[in-house]
C-alpha cells in the first residue's frame, strides 16, 4: 500500500519537527537537568514543577495559553512582530516552540535522574585532579549520563511524533506547513477515509512498539560476567 503525497509530506514534516525539537531540548534541557540534580536551592520544587507541568496539564489548555501568548495581542506575539519575525501561530516555528515546551519533561527528567545517579565522590575525585567545573561536566558527568541522554533523546523524539492537542491548537491543519501525522490521522477519520487513517495509525503503532523495545534495550542492566 502506498501513501498519498499529502501523507508523505505529513510524515516528513513530523520527522523534521521531532528531530529539531529533540535537538533543542537536549541543548536547553541538559543544563536545567544538571541544575535540578545538583542544586539545593529553595526554588528547586518550583522549577521542577514547571518542567513537569505538561505531564498533568491537558494539551488543549497548554495550547490555548500558548495561542494567547503568541497571538497578535499576546506579549510573545507582539515581540516577534516587532523583531520582524511575524506571528508564530499556524507556522512551523510555532509548532517547534509548542513542542519544546510540551515535550520538556520527557527529556529533562531522564537526564536529571542520570545526573543524580553519578556518585558525588567521582566528581570530587575529578576536582582533586584540578578539573574545573566545565571540565568535570563535559568529561565526567556527560559520559556517565550517556544512558540518560539516549533515553531522553528517544522519549523526546517519540513524544513529539505523537503530539496532537497542542499542535492542533497552535498549528491547525495546513498541508505542507503544520499538518503533522497525528493531525493527518484526525483529518482522515473526520472525512471517513478510514483506509488512509489506518495506514498512518498502523505506522504509528509500529513506531511506538519500536520505541518501547529500544527503551528496554537501553535500560537493560549489563549482565555480570561469571566469576
Amino acid at each position: 500500500m502506498t501513501l498519498p503525497a499529502d501523507d508523505w509530506t505529513a510524515v516528513r514534516l513530523t520527522a523534521q519537527l521531532a528531530a529539531l525539537t529533540t535537538a533543542l531540548l537536549l541543548v536547553a534541557g541538559t543544563p536545567v537537568a544538571w541544575w535540578l540534580a545538583r542544586t539545593r536551592s529553595a526554588f528547586k520544587p518550583v522549577v521542577a514543577s514547571l518542567v513537569a507541568m505538561p505531564l498533568v496539564l491537558p494539551p488543549s489548555v497548554l495550547g490555548f495559553y500558548l495561542l494567547l501568548l503568541m497571538g497578535p495581542q499576546g506579549p510573545v506575539g507582539q515581540l516577534t512582530q516587532a523583531l520582524g519575525l511575524g506571528r508564530l501561530p499556524f507556522t512551523f516555528g510555532g509548532l517547534v516552540v509548542a513542542s519544546v515546551l510540551y515535550s520538556m519533561p520527557f527529556v529533562v527528567q531522564p537526564l536529571q535522574q542520570a545526573f543524580e545517579a553519578i556518585p558525588e565522590r567521582t566528581l570530587e575525585a575529578a576536582a582533586t585532579l584540578r578539573a574545573g567545573a566545565w571540565d568535570r561536566f563535559f568529561t565526567v558527568a556527560l559520559p556517565l549520563a550517556r544512558p540518560g541522554l539516549l533515553t531522553a533523546s528517544v522519549l523526546g523524539f517519540a513524544h513529539t511524533v505523537g503530539e496532537f492537542g497542542v499542535v492542533l491548537m497552535i498549528g491547525g491543519n495546513i498541508p505542507g506547513q503544520t499538518r503533522v501525522l497525528s493531525v493527518a490521522i484526525y483529518g482522515h477519520v473526520e472525512a471517513l477515509e478510514f483506509v488512509d487513517a489506518h495506514r498512518l495509525a498502523a505506522g504509528m503503532v509500529a513506531f511506538a512498539m519500536l520505541v518501547l523495545v529500544t527503551l528496554h534495550v537501553l535500560n537493560r542492566p549489563a549482565r555480570k560476567e561469571a566469576a
